[in-house]
């Protein structure tokens, strides 16, 4: 059953420079995210709009093939190698939901 990690920007970015190096690096690593977990990206901060409560500075929407996929991404040495650098460049809310 495939899982959606949805990642919620909550905050403007503070420290641009860790943010670009953690951007970058994740782009560089996107053809292995890809291979290795399913990851397949279905919005990189579109424009958002609020229906209910405060909008979020920014949301990313990625597909994976399960939760499980979706855990071993997060967990994986490569994407856990910058993730100090996005938490410190803004504050975060990310989420995992099955799919139906």
């Amino acid at each position: 059953m495939k899982a959606y990690v949805i990642v919620y920007r909550e905050s403007p970015v503070r420290d641009p420079a860790a943010m670009e190096v953690y951007s970058r690096t994740n782009r560089e690593n996107a053809a292995t995210f890809m291979n290795e977990h399913g990851i397949k990206p279905l919005s990189i901060y579109g424009r958002v709009e609020a229906l209910e409560g405060p909008a979020p500075d920014g949301v990313n929407l990625l597909e994976f093939p399960s939760m499980a996929a979706a855990k071993a991404w997060y967990e994986s040495e490569a994407y856990q190698s910058v993730l100090a650098l996005r938490q410190g460049a803004a504050d975060w809310r990310i989420t995992i939901v099955e799919g139906l």
